[in-house]
């Protein structure tokens, strides 16, 4: 076997030997399955490990872990292990029954003693149904899993792919992640899947790894357009065939667009996982408005007010996939406010304006990447560095908000000093102070103190 089917990190391959020692001298076997396998094809370090313990049962594998790691025992009717404080997940082999008197009559059951390769044709896709053995060596691969990772193929292992349609939305993310093309058959198999009735933190797990991981975000989602899959996602399904002007975007129509912006921003990915998340969803979802304001004036194809048409169809898409309501408050702004860095930029705008920019998105430094996104998601129209965004993102580093709304200088326990008690008349007085503070009127606490006695003094 090659030199490279080796795990780097000395913590984890110390943990697997363990692990490997502990169920042979049991009996039984352990394999590293799925993608750990394949990023090991691949030359590359896998991210976490899955393993896969055959000839030991359920109950005798929960003791020999938990005599030296701190185990999670997942799953009733089949056994599912997680070691804490270790990416390592451990499985028994598991086989789908019939009960007549289960509803809806499927349990899954362990079954210890599970040929590799039976449990092998119950994984995904063929490149993620190899199975390796550490101990042995030895190398199942009964799909060509590799000789279909040597073409770039991505193929469903078995007709038992079936058995899990959201296996759809990870053939999206793989093929981005590793710019496959997708095998006619599985095309054809996937279209006749559903996604209904699936729990959204599965479908978002998926989504997430597109928009974080995918090297080619535009194969992903034109996977999920050949498989009849955009009909659960009526927004993105309303981007296609929606014109835009061939003047300002030569490259074709709103769906073209966004798949071209989206591949810009996987490019440009900072590894900040929540910054790039947000970033990215604002990308995915920036002219979600258009299809709904696009009309022909003067032989000319025009959207105006998409940006914050655009907000209802994004709220809407997001909250099918998570229950994270801050993480889509952030994504909004940034979809209302894709066009403002240009704005800005050719009126030379105030500081006041930059300021009340960074009142509106929270974080000016990631609205300036989508509107990059935006801005190059054009060819062949020749992409010119965006200076629009760079001014802006000068602008408001300067201003000390390109990362952050603008603190409030002035609180209500200053006000208190002024005998302003608190209710509406400290809440109206604590807006004013706010707004001039926006307008530049000032920018210190003795300043601000200054103008808000002068208001108080006025007002009485």
């Amino acid at each position: 076997m090659p030199a490279r089917f080796r795990i780097e990190d000395p913590t984890l391959a110390g943990a697997l030997r363990k692990i490997e020692q502990l169920v042979r001298r049991a009996g039984g076997r352990t394999w590293l399955v799925g993608g750990s396998v394949r990023d090991l094809v691949l030359g590359q370090q896998p991210r976490d490990v899955d393993l896969e313990v055959t000839g030991v049962p359920p109950g005798q594998v929960h003791t020999l872990l938990a005599e030296y790691f701190s185990v999670q025992f997942v799953g009733k009717t089949f056994a599912v292990f997680k070691l804490q404080g270790l990416p390592v997940d451990l499985s028994i082999p598991s086989r789908m029954r019939t009960d007549d008197t289960s509803l809806p009559s499927l349990l899954r059951q362990a079954d210890p003693d599970m040929p590799i390769d039976e449990a092998l044709a119950r994984r995904d896709f063929t490149i993620n149904a190899m199975a390796w053995d550490p101990d042995t060596m030895e190398l199942r691969d009964p799909f060509n899993g590799r000789g279909d990772l040597d073409a770039r193929i991505l193929r469903h292992a078995s007709s038992r792919f079936a058995e899990d349609p959201l296996r759809v939305l990870r053939g999206m993310q793989l093929t981005a992640r590793f710019e496959l093309t997708v095998a006619p058959e599985t095309v054809a198999l996937c279209r006749t899947l559903s996604q209904e009735g699936q729990p959204s933190e599965r479908l978002w797990e998926e989504w997430k790894k597109l928009l974080l991981q995918g090297r080619k975000p535009s194969l992903g989602l034109q996977f999920l357009r050949h498989c009849g899959w955009l009909r659960f996602y009526p927004e993105l399904a309303a981007l296609e065939g929606c014109p835009q002007d061939p003047i300002w975007h030569p490259e074709g129509d709103v769906w073209i667009h966004t798949l071209h912006c989206l591949d810009w921003f996987a490019a440009e990915r900072t590894g900040d996982e929540p910054d790039d998340l947000v970033v990215g969803l604002g990308v995915l979802c920036h002219d979600f408005g258009k299809p709904a304001t696009t009309k022909e004036e003067y032989g000319r194809v025009t959207s105006r007010g998409h940006e914050s048409e655009g907000a209802g169809p994004t709220q809407r898409f997001l909250e099918r996939l998570t229950k994270q309501h801050d993480l889509i408050d952030e994504v909004v702004p940034l979809v209302c406010c894709h066009l403002r860095p240009r704005a800005l930029h050719d009126a030379n705008a105030s500081d006041s304006a930059v300021r009340r920019l960074a009142r509106q998105v929270q974080r000016i430094d990631r609205l300036v990447r989508v509107a990059r996104a935006d801005h190059a998601g054009r060819p062949p129209k020749q992409f010119d560095g965006f200076p629009a965004g760079e001014w802006l993102l000068a602008r408001a580093r300067q201003l000390e908000v390109d990362r952050q709304t603008p603190p409030p200088i002035i609180m209500g326990r200053h006000l208190l000093e002024f005998g302003i008690q608190p209710g509406p008349d400290m809440g109206r007085m604590l807006d004013d102070c706010y707004e001039a503070q926006l307008d530049g009127v000032f920018a210190t606490l003795e300043e601000g103190l200054i103008y808000a006695k002068s208001r108080h003094s006025a007002l009485c």
